[in-house]
């Protein structure tokens, strides 16, 4: 009898009991994942596809030349995606390494203990959170505070009070610090699966042979999870890229005919003295010592014009404008950070939403043509960290 139960257990030929079932699961799921993915690939294929229908014999050189204008016909998207490359570039100096380095920490060489345990919820829980409440966010510290010299610390000098209010407000500065806070923890999160997937056996072997924990980290950590780190910041500013909601709230206009930079034959404009919320000046008796370095004309508080020639020293009041032509040294000396982190701005977003809230059929079309671009930069980024992601993996040698 014990033998008949020996050989019943090691019968390889009977058939295992819920073998149907388990084989029509598993069919169902590739069933289930094809449509899935023809669902996806088919949304995105109508999408472009409408775009394309609406917009695309908008997209010309003129386009990407030319300021919004209440023409349709001579609307393009200069001033968008001139500070959405502004904007993006500030993103990507505070977030990119901060992020990496905050990931790496919290992998690599953050103890464990409650501290860390709630930086690591905290960091998982802020990718979830609205894009709009960095907005808010944003608005009570970098817009009314820090966009306020009056309620900078008293005991700084007056010039660095208003230099920093300059800088913060509604700035370009404000909206890539803002939208850094909001991929942060994306660019963190991926840091930290990409250090975590690099075997253990690597970092002992390193540590073995007598290398230091940061060049353990360094020469043979890093190298290894260099794909998925930059997977996560192309990710993170494909998203950045997008969003519309947090620039609204601090301020990030819908309608901007100049560039945050200076081109040889602009207008240019310089405001003496400081100005109230109504353009006056705050100090109408205040005046102000000014060197002229262009031609040009000065209009004085009560709207008289008065020509001016490059070389002259006049005592102006506040809130008396100087308007000239830059020159090659001006539009060179914009490219300053000090003076284009400063200035107002619009990103394309902010564009196509003040087009589609228009009911002319002719404002949707530049709206679908600046999808088309901005769906284009996308597809072109994600397509980058796929590409990256490939060389980067095929370097490596186990």
């Amino acid at each position: 009898m014990a033998v008949t139960d020996v050989q019943a257990v090691r019968d390889i030929t009977a058939r295992p009991p819920g073998l149907g079932a388990r084989k029509f699961k598993d069919s169902a799921f590739i069933v289930w994942g094809i449509i899935a993915t023809i669902v996806g690939l088919g949304t995105l294929v109508t999408l472009v596809t409408d775009l394309a229908h609406d917009g695309g014999h908008r997209v010309t050189s003129a386009f990407f030349t030319s300021f919004p204008s209440s023409e349709p016909a001579l609307a393009g998207i200069l001033s968008a995606w001139v500070g959405s490359l502004l904007v993006i570039a500030t993103t990507a100096l505070f977030a990119i390494p901060i992020g990496i380095m905050a990931g790496i920490y919290l992998e690599e060489y953050a103890p464990k203990n409650p501290i860390t345990s709630a930086i690591e919820i905290a960091v998982n829980n802020l990718a979830g959170v609205p894009s709009i409440l960095f907005g808010l966010m944003a608005v009570g510290i970098f817009v009314q505070f820090l966009g306020n010299p009056n309620k900078w610390f008293g005991f700084l000098p007056e010039g660095v009070r208003e230099a920093g209010a300059h800088l913060f407000g509604q700035s370009i500065l404000t909206a890539g610090i803002t939208l850094s806070l909001l991929i942060l923890p994306v660019v963190i999160v991926a840091t930290r699966e990409a250090v975590r997937s690099v075997p253990r056996e690597m970092r002992h072997g390193a540590l073995a042979v007598g290398a230091t924990k940061w060049q353990t980290t360094q020469h043979h950590v890093l190298p290894y999870a260099l794909p998925g780190v930059v997977t996560g910041v192309i990710i993170g500013i494909s998203r950045a890229l997008g969003e519309t909601a947090p620039l609204i709230m601090i301020g990030g206009l819908t309608f901007v005919a100049f560039l945050p930079i200076t081109r040889p034959g602009d207008a240019t404009f310089e405001t003496i003295g400081m100005l109230d919320e109504y353009g006056a000046a705050v100090d109408p008796n205040a005046t102000e010592t000014v060197h002229i370095t262009h031609d040009g004309v000065v209009v004085l508080p009560d709207f008289t014009e008065r020509a001016v020639q490059a070389g002259q020293t006049l005592e102006l009041p506040h809130g008396s404008s100087i308007q000239s032509t830059a020159d090659w040294g001006d539009a060179i000396a914009s490219w300053n950070p000090g003076h284009w982190l400063g200035q107002e701005f619009t990103v394309m977003p902010i564009q196509m939403f003040n087009w589609t809230s228009r009911p002319q059929a002719e404002f949707l079309e530049l709206a679908a043509a600046a999808g088309i671009v901005l769906l284009a930069i996308t597809l072109l980024m994600n397509g980058t960290a796929i590409y990256l992601r490939y060389r980067l993996r095929k370097s490596i040698k186990w």
